[in-house]
């Protein structure tokens, strides 16, 4: 007699799917640049990263220029794209997730929003990796910032320079609205990791660096702060895109140097 033919039990992203709020099928299209199955430094743990088409800022030393274009890219669907990062959910452990970057994300910001209300009616944790240059307390995008805040777990904030002017020279905008954006975090107590990216001669001088010490000990959601090096692995980029790149002149940091940064920024 043959024996009955046993169905495999589900995976955990099925029983996940099963078990979660049914939501209605998304038409919202995300501008997609690239994706990163296996993140490691975008976040907590292990994590699937959607880099997303368009960005305002033109940083000096931006590693990824292909990206400014808000054009271009693949055009894909709010549920394509979560159910590509759900076939990774067995390696992210209890801390992984995804990580939406850029470009910058918040330019998409509507279904970036419908992505994270879908992953958190999964279980997912969310990230938004951010140097929150549309950021705006007025109006229709605060409200959409607001209900976006609401499927975030953690923010990586980009602060790149304290100091208003010198940021308008490193990156093309000022950062009042950038600062401001910290502060309604903090009032929201929305968890953030602080990223700097130290660039010798920019903006790595000791006055600069107490300065945002000293902001950042105004926030109180502040969980970690990062000082990442400057590097020059994306300059071919720029060459390809026939950009002039402003900083060749520019070395990385040695690691004395960026054990001092981390010294001020982080106290340790």
């Amino acid at each position: 007699m043959s024996l009955p033919v046993v169905p495999m039990a589900q995976c955990k992203t099925d029983r996940l799917q099963a078990d979660a709020p049914s939501l209605p099928a998304s038409d919202a299209m995300l501008r997609v640049h690239s994706v990163e199955s296996f993140g490691s430094v975008d976040g907590p743990g292990i994590r699937f990263v959607i880099f997303l088409k368009g960005c305002a800022m033109r940083c000096r030393y931006c590693h990824n220029p292909d990206t400014w274009d808000r054009a271009g890219g693949i055009l894909r669907s709010v549920d394509d794209v979560l159910s590509q990062a759900l076939r990774y959910q067995s390696y992210w452990g209890e801390k992984g997730g995804i990580t939406v970057s850029g470009g910058e994300a918040l330019l998409q910001l509507r279904p970036l929003t419908e992505l994270f209300h879908k992953a958190k009616s999964l279980g997912v944790n969310t990230c938004l990796d951010t140097s929150a240059q549309p950021f705006c307390r007025k109006g229709d995008s605060f409200s959409a910032f607001e209900e976006l805040m609401q499927y975030t777990d953690l923010v990586l904030l980009d602060i790149k320079h304290i100091d208003s002017d010198a940021h308008r020279r490193l990156t093309g905008w000022g950062n009042e609205n950038i600062l401001d954006c910290a502060r309604y975090l903090s009032d929201i107590q929305k968890p953030v990791w602080i990223r700097h990216v130290s660039v010798p001669g920019i903006n790595d001088d000791d006055e600069s660096l107490r300065r945002l010490r000293t902001f950042l000990d105004t926030l109180g959601n502040v969980d970690r702060v990062e000082v990442l090096p400057y590097h020059t692995l994306g300059v071919y980029k720029w060459e390809q895109l026939g950009i002039p790149y402003t900083l060749a002149e520019v070395s990385p940091p040695d690691e004395e140097s960026l054990i001092h940064v981390r010294r001020i920024l982080t106290g340790q």
